[in-house]
């Protein structure tokens, strides 16, 4: 496969960039040490990452606690090879060669799951998708 850059690279999106683009981005940098550009935005950013989303990432030794929330642009979406987006709140255009896929993430909190334990079912959701993907 040919690569836009010297290095692969990966765009995860999200509608906040607090919670489930961070967590797959710091899953896929520790998976690929190094061998991926990995990047995380939101389709509407938050303020600050999700403490909840920080500390499950932490349980597994992964830091994402300084990351800040930061909008996708064209840019960011052209210069990817893939451009994951998770759940169905992150809507964006598809830019032509750049290659989309979306994760659907089942949410917890519909389930009446919160707190720190939905967080680490959704951390959970995305860890075992990016290993599939990174194998």
């Amino acid at each position: 496969m040919r690569y836009k850059a010297e290095t692969p690279s990966v765009l995860f999106v999200c509608s906040s960039n607090s919670g489930k683009s961070p967590i797959a981005a710091g899953v896929m940098e520790a998976a690929a040490a190094g061998t991926v550009d990995v990047h995380s935005c939101g389709t509407k950013p938050a303020e600050t990452v999700n403490p909840e989303s920080a500390a499950s990432l932490a349980e597994l030794g992964i830091d994402i606690s300084s990351h800040v929330p930061t909008a996708v642009t064209d840019e960011a979406q052209r210069s990817a090879d893939v451009v994951v987006s998770l759940g169905s709140n992150a809507q964006l255009e598809q830019l032509p060669g750049t290659r989309n896929e979306r994760w659907e993430i089942d949410e917890p909190s519909l389930r009446g799951i919160h707190g720190e334990e939905r967080m680490r079912l959704v951390r959970d959701q995305i860890a075992a998708r990016v290993h599939g993907v990174h194998r």
